[in-house]
């Protein structure tokens, strides 16, 4: 589509810019555009995801992650640099996509003669169609072929074993043809494949081969690009996924999906301020999408393992918009940097909720971010400048003042990767054993800041990534992230310095930060979050596990078995109250002297607890902070 618009001559008036919700999508297409157009990545054609831009001046199409368009909207909300903007895979519904919907309507209003496209395979048309002034809608058949759809008679027990039998009656029973197995985590995967091979191994040699590859998205990317390579004569591949599959990739020569109907979601709970991935049951243009991937090089079959009243009476006819089920806090940061102070009236095309609206404003004042007035500081403005959630844009700014830049930069980068450290199911043990050796006795965010700094000492080399079972991928972005944030950094003339191993500035800095994060150690059982006294327990796979230290910040929480802390520190307790007091009411001199001379008083963590600094009756009172709060 950007190719034909591009032949009409929209391109003389302006690029031609195209969003994708996830960055994959993004670098794949732009690279099959650029082929197809006979010109180099990054020259007409070109893409820009976060942390990295390929394009140059005379780029005329442009693909991009929603997220970068919305920060191209921060510095420029007329987006004048475009003669045509499309919105990619609308239905995914990522929390940029739905804000960008609110901006571009009011930049339609500035600039009538800018054309916004929203393009989806499973979209409510006539919804979107509302909301952006009635606007015509074009209904364009694909060239799918009939897929056979097949629901089971009863529900299932236990859809993982029910997915691997169905794999396997589909390998002995059915012509030939590529599997696509749907399933909701890492873990899952690996388990599934597990399963797979000693089951096909049990059948004997006289049995066709079965192929099985996983993908997800901590895997090495050259066993992702494995799933693209055609099966063996006589054999048949099964691709075990994550939704990834659903919309971001296309494999050639499925003819077989398995659906179970579960995705893992991301949930915020704005009340504890916890995120929860959480196994739930797929909608119904979601479960559409899967089946159609069995239509694409011929009829093939879809078998849903869940019945067909579920389908129709259970499941939700569209996914939950992201902008209802997570923190808003830079959202919120980017909207108050662009002017727009109003958030309750912004035109939402589904509101969030307003508890997480005020959770994230609460937030951003903690931070410093904006005033008693709900305006935002000057902090906040240089917070907004950087592309990281506020806790790591905040550590990193703080940093400056504190000596340890060069260090904190090290540790946003590797916290802004996915997980740096492989765990092949076979090899466990020994992975775990190299990664030990990088355990510093502080904790995760030093340990990450070590394993980054033996790789600068290996001169970046692959083969140190190899040996220590460390992904070479996740740590090249890693060290591309890096440049970037020291180039914004010099923008702004912030300087880079180095705290050599005085390692109390680093931790100090994190504080500053993630001051929201502390736990302090319960007498019972594992620790208790100071802001809500939540029960959270330290991830198996930190540097603390077992050491157990009274007072830690971690840098997320996770909902699995447990609420668990991952990438933890200790820290010492009087760092908090200087990073936020505003947020920590400090115990008077009076109870200190009664500790000194060992009398009963309260615990120790009653002395952090949240004030009634910030209440809204106390702001409301302020005419610009009404409209803030409505």
């Amino acid at each position: 589509m950007t190719q034909y618009l591009a032949e009409e001559g929209f391109a003389g008036r302006g690029k031609i810019g195209c969003t994708q919700p996830r960055r994959v999508a993004a670098m794949s297409v732009a690279k099959r555009v650029a082929e197809e157009v006979g010109c180099r990545l990054g020259e007409e054609v070109g893409y820009t995801i976060r942390f990295e831009d390929c394009t140059s001046p005379n780029t005329k199409i442009k693909y991009m992650t929603d997220g970068m368009l919305l920060r191209e909207c921060l510095l420029d909300p007329d987006l004048t640099q475009y003669s045509v903007i499309i919105l990619d895979e609308a239905h995914e519904r990522t929390i940029n996509t739905d804000v960008l919907f609110g901006l571009l309507k009011n930049t339609l209003k500035s600039r009538p003669e800018l054309r916004v496209i929203v393009t989806s395979a499973t979209l409510n048309a006539e919804k979107f169609s509302k909301y952006f002034f009635d606007c015509p809608i074009f209904s364009i058949p694909g060239r799918k072929f009939p897929v056979e759809v097949l629901y089971t008679k009863e529900p299932e027990s236990d859809y993982l074993d029910a997915a691997l039998i169905t794999v396997m009656q589909i390998h002995l029973s059915e012509p030939p043809g590529d599997i696509l197995l749907f399933l909701t985590g890492q873990e899952e995967i690996d388990t599934a494949c597990e399963i797979l091979y000693e089951r096909m191994k049990a059948l004997g040699p006289q049995v066709p081969d079965l192929v099985i590859l996983p993908v997800y998205s901590a895997l090495p990317s050259e066993m992702q690009s494995r799933i693209f390579e055609p099966a063996p004569p006589g054999s048949r591949k099964v691709v075990i996924a994550t939704n990834i599959a659903e919309t971001s990739i296309t494999i050639d020569g499925i003819y077989y999906v398995v659906d179970p109907g579960f995705v893992k979601q991301n949930a915020y709970d704005a009340k504890v301020g916890m995120d929860s991935l959480i196994v739930t049951p797929i909608s119904q243009a979601q479960a559409r999408q899967r089946s159609g991937r069995a239509g694409r090089t011929g009829p093939g079959k879809c078998y849903r393992l869940y019945t067909e009243a579920a389908y129709r009476n259970e499941m939700l006819p569209n996914p939950v918009p992201e902008i209802q089920r997570t923190n808003l806090a830079h959202t919120v940061l980017t909207l108050k940097a662009m002017g727009i102070n109003d958030l309750l009236h912004f035109d939402f095309m589904d509101p969030p909720p307003i508890q997480t609206l005020l959770t994230a404003l609460e937030q951003l004042y903690a931070l410093s971010a904006l005033d008693d007035e709900g305006l935002l500081t000057r902090l906040g403005r240089k917070m907004a400048e950087f592309p990281l959630e506020p806790p790591l844009s905040k550590m990193l700014i703080h940093s400056v003042d504190l000596g340890c830049s060069e260090e904190i930069l090290t540790v946003v980068a590797m916290l802004s990767v996915q997980n740096v450290f492989y765990r092949p199911k076979e090899k466990q043990a020994a992975a775990d054993q190299k990664k030990a050796k990088f355990h510093q006795p502080e904790g995760d965010h030093l340990t990450l800041l070590t394993v980054y700094n033996a790789w600068k000492a290996s001169k970046f080399s692959n083969a140190w990534c190899f040996e220590n079972f460390i992904q070479g991928r996740s740590m090249k972005r890693c060290q591309d992230i890096r440049k970037q944030l020291v180039g914004i950094m010099d923008r702004y003339k912030q300087d880079i310095i180095s705290c050599g191993k005085n390692y109390n500035k680093v931790r100090r800095a994190i504080c500053s930060g993630f001051f929201r994060h502390a736990a302090k150690k319960d007498p019972q059982e594992g620790y208790k979050t100071l802001v809500e006294g939540t029960p959270v327990y330290i991830h198996p796979s930190s540097a603390l596990f077992n050491k157990g230290p009274e007072w830690v910040i971690y840098h997320e929480l996770v909902l699995t078995t447990k609420e668990y802390m991952r990438e933890v520190t200790a820290i010492e307790p009087k760092w908090l109250t200087e990073a936020a007091p505003t947020f920590f009411k400090v115990a008077d001199a009076n109870t200190i002297s009664k500790r000194k001379r060992g009398e009963k008083i309260q615990p120790l963590y009653n002395k952090y607890e949240k004030p009634n600094e910030w209440r809204l009756s106390r702001v409301k009172r302020h005419q610009r902070v009404s409209q803030t709060f409505g």
